[in-house]
């Protein structure tokens, strides 16, 4: 009870009160003369912000936090420059004033270009831009000038107006810095929790964009033009990185060290010739057949099939999962908590797209999706390609058309882009149709859509159509039957533009059909009992692919190495965490998100064989340290940016 007399002592006492007398004054002397038009030009900061950055449902996450966090910055702008004598407040508020005009006006110029706002960590490649600087400044939207001109007038009549205070009231200005410091500390909770565990939709959750801070456009819109200006700084240029122990870097500089060239029979067979990569969403290993997606059955049986692939898969966005093993040749770590796709500010000067533009391919990668979903357009300009499309954000689909496969092939605008006329390209593809969910009674599902345009001739008949109820394995059929249309059209495509013969497709599937409701009906098609219901397609086809099954086990990770070997493309053997999945000292193997593994023969989990196959302890033992040491080169490569690293030694 003493304790709480002190403190009521305390707040009545007249020190206290007369600070809050001294506050109400302040405020009323200074509110309507100078505060209002000292608060006007950042305002119209923020508000221009909003209206510039409409494209990318600027604040639509959470509309209270960017809000919150304006306010709390406005009263440090404002409220404590007015503290001080004339000369010294007007000096601190332009200081303010200028440095985020300034800021204003970069993030606008480049948002103009690019429709990403600007990042601090771009400045390490300023010197790239230099030269384009001119052009930049003319191609931006000219109302970005407008707004800059009308704040800047803003600026200069609250700079005239502020009060002539002949002396500082430093009491005030420590109650205002608290005041501030107490409301920045409490402006994140109003985003809500972040996730502790990894979910696919982890990318999307307010509290882990704040956190990771690492995808401009989503940080933008979570905390507000100041605090995004402000936590980029200071995440860029002042965050202690983690520091790497003398364990790790020895680890490290060891597993990197002594890489080889690689080589083999295999050596740029297909040097020369145009890629397609088709990534398939959800189409498990039973789905290609030859009635329901014969065209992908046709060419798997025709060219190099690798038939005991297995897709890695995580909670932590399996899709996405895919594109980046595939892409970097590294995977989502199993030793701690990151989505693949947080990794966009990590250097991967080995990755699929740096290699073959290296050699002079244009690189482009075609989704249904906007490039903010799992942060696509960052990722994928982080790792090299000219330019990620999404169907989306390039035309307006009505009833949800965009959803269908055959759109990334018929949309004229992909259709351009796709094939360029001159030059060798590498196109990577993400297939859509065959998500869930699988019922075609749900008016935004693929499974809908297509049940509506097989039926349309009797509708467009005046034929009366009884809807009739499929099963989600009928759905998960006809959705992987509209896939397997996409590659029609797109060989029918190739062909036109006389570009079949010098053109190489892969095709592979992200994961299995996890997403099925009835788990029931993948136990008819395949092994369920543990990591081993991973297995999907992955095959290679083209003219110049000799017809090839390939047995050894192999995972999204062997795609990028033996990609790069048939096309001829130099690597350090070290450079990825698993190797040419075609070359004769090749010993297969994949491992899971609970480091089980498969090698073909035995299933070992929690180091132990499962299946009743034999191995010899010695072998066992050895492949136990080589999955430990692989996903540990894994995890520290990821969590310590070593690319980087190395590159700024």
């Amino acid at each position: 009870m003493g304790v709480l007399y002190k403190i009521r002592d305390f707040i009545h006492s007249k020190k206290i009160k007369g600070l809050f007398i001294n506050i109400k004054n302040y405020i009323k002397e200074n509110y309507k003369q100078y505060m209002l038009w000292m608060i006007i030009p950042f305002v119209l900061m923020d508000v221009f912000i909003y209206i510039f950055g409409s494209d990318i449902s600027y604040v639509s996450y959470n509309f209270l936090s960017p809000i919150i966090f304006t306010i709390t910055w406005l009263i440090l702008f404002v409220a404590f420059p007015l503290c001080f004598r004339k000369k010294v407040g007007r000096a601190i508020y332009l200081f303010f004033c200028i440095l985020f005009l300034a800021l204003f006006l970069v993030n606008n110029v480049y948002y103009s270009m690019t429709k990403t706002f600007f990042d601090f960590s771009l400045m390490e490649s300023a010197s790239e831009g230099a030269p384009y600087i001119i052009d930049t400044l003319k191609n931006c939207n000219p109302l970005v000038y407008v707004a800059f001109c009308v704040i800047f007038v803003f600026i200069t009549n609250g700079f005239k107006k502020f009060p002539d205070n002949d002396k500082s009231n430093h009491e005030l200005a420590l109650v205002i810095f608290v005041i501030f410091i107490t409301l920045h500390l409490l402006a994140p909770l109003t985003l809500g929790k972040a996730n502790t565990n990894l979910t696919w939709s982890s990318w999307r959750n307010p509290r882990n964009i704040y956190n990771s801070f690492n995808d401009a456009n989503k940080s933008i819109k979570v905390s507000g033009f100041f605090e995004y200006s402000v936590r980029n700084f200071y995440i860029t240029f002042l965050k202690t990185e983690e520091q790497i122990s003398e364990e790790d870097i020895e680890f490290l500089n060891s597993a990197y060290d002594n890489g080889k060239t690689h080589k083999n029979k295999y050596t740029g067979n297909l040097k020369g010739k145009n890629l397609i990569i088709i990534q398939l969403e959800g189409t498990d290993k039973w789905l290609v057949n030859k009635d329901d997606t014969p065209t992908m059955y046709k060419m798997m049986n025709e060219g190099i099939n690798f038939n005991n692939h297995y897709s890695y898969y995580n909670g932590g966005g399996s899709t996405f999962n895919s594109e980046f093993a595939v892409n970097t040749g590294f995977i989502t770590p199993l030793s701690y908590t990151r989505n693949a796709y947080s990794f966009n500010k990590n250097s991967f000067p080995n990755s699929l797209a740096n290699l073959f533009k290296e050699n002079g391919y244009s690189v482009n990668a075609f989704h249904m999706n906007d490039g903010e979903y799992y942060s696509r357009t960052v990722n994928y300009l982080n790792w090299g390609y000219d330019n990620y499309y999404g169907l989306s954000e390039m035309d307006k689909y009505s009833n949800y058309g965009h959803y269908l496969d055959r759109e990334l092939i018929l949309n004229e605008k992909f259709n351009e882009l796709m094939f360029p006329t001159e030059g060798n390209f590498v196109d990577y593809i993400i297939a859509y149709s065959g998500h869930l969910p699988f019922n075609n009674a749900n008016p935004k599902s693929v499974c809908k859509l297509l049940y509506d345009i097989d039926n349309s001739e009797k509708v467009e008949s005046g034929e009366e159509v009884e809807f009739v109820q499929m099963t989600e394995e009928e759905c998960a059929r006809r959705q992987a039957r509209e896939t397997d249309y996409m590659v029609e059209l797109l060989l029918q495509k190739l062909e036109e533009k006389n570009l079949l013969d010098n053109t190489i497709i892969t095709i592979f599937t992200d994961h299995y059909l996890y997403t099925l409701e009835d788990q029931s009906i993948l136990t008819k098609y395949k092994e369920t009992s543990n990591n081993l219901i991973n297995n999907t397609p992955w095959f290679i086809w083209g003219k110049g692919v000799k017809k090839n099954k390939i047995s050894k086990v192999t995972s999204q990770l062997n795609i990028l190495p033996t990609i790069l070997n048939l096309y001829g493309i130099s690597y350090n053997t070290n450079n990825y965490i698993a190797e040419d999945a075609l070359d004769n000292k090749y010993d297969g193997v994949v491992f899971f998100s609970d480091y089980s593994w498969y090698n073909g023969n035995v299933y070992v989990e929690n180091g132990e064989v499962t299946n009743n196959k034999k191995i010899s302890l010695s072998k066992l033992e050895e492949k136990n340290e080589y999955i430990s040491y692989i996903t540990k080169k894994n995890d520290l490569t990821l969590k310590y940016n070593y690319f980087k690293m190395i590159s700024s030694d």
